[in-house]
């Protein structure tokens, strides 16, 4: 298994099965949790960069000689869907210097909402995906990811305004 194969399927998470996809965004979960626990906000944010930017390279390469460049197995733009559906939950996290970990609704939310999206692909989602490139590969579950992230603000406000009543 080369580099950017073994990138683009987070090792031999995108080879099982069934539903590569949603098992590539459990396993981004403990991953975000690593990532913002060892690096802060900030570094998380710049391994999120990494990802996105380095996912598209990695696809591109990973699928120069197939003609579907959205091959079931690769799942690193699910890692990188996944992690902007938990934003808000780590800026939360790291704005009140409360636990990530207590803010476990948000990441119930982040995980079911990011899938929900991704699934359905709805408007700009769907039209995305439809490039059939790498960066078309990527930007739908970055698409998807800001879907969620927005879900997860609304139910945030949602519980916290009600909770506050």
């Amino acid at each position: 298994m080369t580099l950017t194969r073994a990138i683009t399927t987070l090792g031999p998470i995108g080879y099982l099965r069934p539903a590569p996809g949603t098992r590539g965004s459990l396993a981004a979960l403990p991953l975000a949790w690593i990532a913002y626990s060892a690096f802060g906000l900030a570094g998380f944010l710049a391994l999120l960069l990494i990802a996105s930017v380095g996912g598209v390279w990695c696809i591109k390469i990973t699928t120069k000689d197939s003609d579907n460049v959205d091959l079931s197995e690769i799942v690193i733009d699910e890692l990188v869907g996944q992690w902007i559906a938990l934003l808000p939950v780590l800026v939360g996290s790291a704005s009140r210097g409360v636990d990530v970990l207590a803010l476990w609704p948000g990441w119930l939310v982040a995980f079911v909402a990011f899938r929900c999206f991704d699934i359905w692909k709805p408007w700009l989602i769907g039209r995305a995906d439809a490039r059939n490139d790498a960066l078309g590969v990527m930007l739908d579950d970055i698409l998807a990811g800001i879907a969620a992230a927005l879900t997860v603000l609304l139910c945030a406000g949602v519980a916290h305004g009600l909770m506050a009543l």
